[in-house]
């Protein structure tokens, strides 16, 4: 997951192994591997309760909220 946050305010969790769009090293929240990006947004957000979180327009598309 992007420990930065987009300009509207969402974290993006993306698919590591496909993405074009990962964001730097530096700058990754670690938050495991999961058969869905639900499965995932669902544990970052129960880790960072106070973020808004979803997933990127490129790699998790069907959990995008844009």
């Amino acid at each position: 997951m992007n420990s930065n946050a987009q300009p509207t305010g969402e974290h993006e969790v993306h698919r590591e192994a496909t993405c074009d769009h990962l964001p730097d090293s530096e700058n990754r929240l670690l938050i495991g591997y999961f058969d869905s990006c639900w499965s995932a947004i669902r544990t970052a957000k129960s880790k960072w309760p106070n973020l808004t979180i979803d997933g990127c327009a490129y790699c998790c598309p069907e959990c995008n909220n844009g």
